[in-house]
């Protein structure tokens, strides 16, 4: 064994040269792997939309001078890179899965497209995560008064008030604040059915993590 690594047998010969499930297996494993990382991608895509029509909790480093068309615009290029590059890998895994079950009795000539796209998707994904991680995730920040805005102004919360004072009443407090530019404490004091104090305990952000 020159390469040191733990190669056994088969323990049967047929169902091997039959189907190759165990690459199958591990195409679906990246694709996996392909799908957690579209996700995280598409969320920090949205996460730092903005400055002004965004959520823009998130800024990402710039990378490039910015955008051709919008001048001052920061692209989300590495997210965009990193998205494209995960669809390849599901493209991949579902011609793999073509191959796996494209073979003939006893014989499965297809070896050679599952282990190009095998090999290709752990080349593109070890990358894709470098780069990713190095031109990214090493200068994301969080933009704190875009979070503190959006956590107070938003009407979600308003859940938090159903157990106090029933599903009614804080319908309408969140139909006020949203009819009157308001933030829920505004809505809910000026409706009544909350003092100061007892607003600031129902809606202690720390207490609901």
């Amino acid at each position: 064994n020159e390469t040191g690594l733990p190669f056994t047998k088969s323990e049967n010969y047929f169902s091997l040269m039959a189907s190759h499930d165990r690459l199958a297996n591990i195409m679906s494993k990246l694709k996996i792997l392909a799908c957690s990382l579209f996700k995280i991608s598409n969320d920090i895509k949205i996460l730092s939309s903005g400055p002004r029509a965004g959520i823009y909790e998130l800024i990402i480093p710039k990378n490039e001078p910015g955008s051709s068309i919008m001048p001052g615009k920061v692209n989300p290029t590495q997210c965009e890179s990193l998205s494209m590059i995960c669809s390849q890998i599901m493209g991949f895994e579902y011609a793999v899965s073509i191959a796996n079950c494209s073979g003939t009795l006893q014989m499965n000539e297809y070896k050679p497209l599952i282990a190009f796209n095998i090999l290709t998707s752990i080349k593109l994904l070890s990358e894709a995560i470098d780069n990713f991680r190095i031109k990214l995730i090493d200068g994301l920040m969080p933009n704190f008064k875009s979070i503190e805005t959006n956590l107070n102004n938003s009407l979600m919360l308003i859940t938090a008030l159903v157990p106090e004072i029933g599903y009614e009443k804080s319908a309408e407090i969140a139909n006020l604040a949203f009819n009157e530019s308001l933030n829920l404490k505004e809505a809910t004091l000026k409706l009544g059915y909350l003092d100061e104090t007892k607003y600031d305990e129902i809606m202690n952000i720390e207490k609901m993590i």
